[in-house]
């Protein structure tokens, strides 16, 4: 018998139990691709099986914070009892948990960070990285957790459509997510920008139109066309917690589609420019001192939206440690890229006592730290690497 998950069943046989109770379901997930994905993969399967979602929340990094936070819990108290599902994101919310718990909610963790504080007291846990889970492939997204757990709550009645529905999305999430294209990954990866090509969601469906219109798949369907998709889909933003991508992802009207995708075209066209003057003055910063182990920069004008991004471009161009971060008046908060062959988490772990919080995985992580921190942050993350 094939080794699945820990809990997955558990999370699904509870799933299924909500739908036929008809029990409320809110959905929260992060606001990047890997999140926005898995929450409309979970919201269709949820579907399928007959459910509604109440809500679908997604939190912005730079004004609520990353994770479960207390702003959202507020909006959402009057809601409870529910079923609260999180996606890419819940694993290092333990006080955020205890918090949901005392107002009424039931807490499913779908994730694939590691457990760096201790593990919450959600109901229900799923995710290949928690200490106890005998899984043998660790480097799943988290729309390749919830696509297991997809599959799981459908069984054998799930449509070929709807599979390849759902590979579509988990693909692109997965290459967005930097994790290793290997394993499951690779053949998630593969099968689904197979099915990509056909696709059926309006949404994928106007990007196609878009792209082709100007040039795409007729000068060779690739990397260069899918990674437009991925940065457009990663433009949006969450307001008041309402993602973009996500009304993109589901909504039936192609006509509708293609003004959302020729919108968020446009914004990422805005964001490569503005990404570029980051990057002269981050190319700038470091030819002052080449011997560091680490890049270490950060700006107040620096959008955190960003810092994902430049930290990408700049651990590829270097291909040293990346820590790129937004200064704010009191805190920091940022985003990591590391080269493979080492851990950027570890490296944070080692540095922890410094941080407000931190969390994410091997290669692409994040952090929150007091402004007073910063040079020891640094000092410490340069000793760490040197090693």
């Amino acid at each position: 018998m094939k080794q699945k998950i820990l809990n997955i069943d558990k999370a699904a046989e509870r799933i299924k139990r909500a739908v036929v109770n008809n029990e409320r379901i809110i959905l929260y997930g992060d606001s990047d691709l890997d999140g926005i994905s898995s929450v409309v993969i979970l919201g269709e399967a949820i579907q399928s099986l007959g459910g509604k979602i109440d809500c679908a929340f997604f939190p912005d990094r730079e004004n609520d914070g990353y994770g479960i936070n207390l702003k959202a819990l507020e909006i959402l108290k009057d809601k409870a009892p529910a079923l609260f599902i999180t996606a890419d994101l819940g694993i290092g919310n333990v006080k955020e948990v205890d918090i949901a718990n005392k107002m009424g909610f039931e807490v499913i963790i779908v994730d694939h960070h590691e457990t760096l504080a201790g593990v919450p007291q959600a109901s229900i846990i799923v995710d290949p990285k928690q200490p106890c889970d005998n899984y043998p492939f660790k480097g799943l997204a988290d729309v390749g957790v919830a696509y297991n757990l997809c599959l799981e709550m459908l069984g054998e009645g799930i449509s070929e459509n709807l599979k390849n529905s759902f590979l579509e999305l988990a693909a692109l999430g997965t290459i967005a997510d930097m994790v290793p294209q290997v394993e499951q990954n690779e053949e998630i990866i593969e099968q689904g920008l197979r099915v990509l090509k056909n696709t059926f969601r309006p949404g994928l469906r106007a990007f196609l139109e878009i792209l082709s219109a100007q040039g795409g798949p007729a000068s060779g369907w690739g990397n260069v066309f899918i990674q437009k998709i991925i940065s457009a889909l990663n433009a949006s933003e969450s307001v008041n917690f309402v993602s973009e991508s996500y009304f993109l992802l589901t909504c039936p009207d192609i006509s509708k589609c293609k003004e959302m995708a020729q919108a968020l075209l446009n914004k990422n066209f805005l964001k490569q420019q503005t990404v570029k003057v980051i990057m002269q003055e981050i190319d700038r910063r470091v030819s002052q001192k080449p011997d560091e182990a680490i890049i270490f920069e950060g700006d107040p004008s620096w959008r955190l939206v960003l810092a994902g991004p430049v930290a990408s471009i700049t651990c590829g161009k270097y291909n040293k440690p990346a820590f790129i971060f937004k200064k704010m008046d009191e805190e920091s908060c940022g985003s990591v890229r590391n080269p493979e062959g080492a851990s950027s988490v570890d490296a944070i772990k080692s540095c922890s006592n410094l941080l407000l919080t931190f969390g994410g995985h091997a290669q692409a992580s994040g952090f929150r730290i007091k402004n007073e921190n910063l040079e020891e942050f640094k000092k410490c993350l340069n000793e760490f690497f040197k090693k």
